[in-house]
């Protein structure tokens, strides 16, 4: 699956960039005969420094035919943020395929 991952306010590293392709990879099987039009991944900080640290943002922009499947999440650690965007994503594409199968 092609996608785009951009950074906001934050410096996209090789190592995060291997992190959440690994991590979006996984949807390949969730997705099966899907045609996936356009995945863009979006990670960076969502508040500037509070007292406890930086939060993180991870969101997930997934266009299949007839739908745009979006999630967004806040986390204290960036790689928990995607974990948490992969999985809810991972949801919404079953359930998807679900209402696909239906009609």
């Amino acid at each position: 699956m092609q996608m785009n991952i951009t950074g906001t306010q934050i410096t996209l590293t090789d190592d995060i960039k291997d992190y959440i392709q690994r991590k979006m990879d996984v949807l390949e099987k969730y997705l099966g005969d899907i045609q996936v039009i356009n995945c863009d991944v979006e990670v960076g900080k969502a508040v500037s420094k509070q007292h406890s640290g930086y939060i993180y943002r991870a969101e997930i922009n997934l266009q299949v035919p007839g739908e745009l499947l979006r999630v967004e999440k806040t986390e204290k650690d960036l790689r928990k943020a995607v974990d948490k965007v992969k999985d809810h994503i991972a949801r919404s594409i079953k359930r998807y395929k679900g209402k696909k199968d239906n009609k």
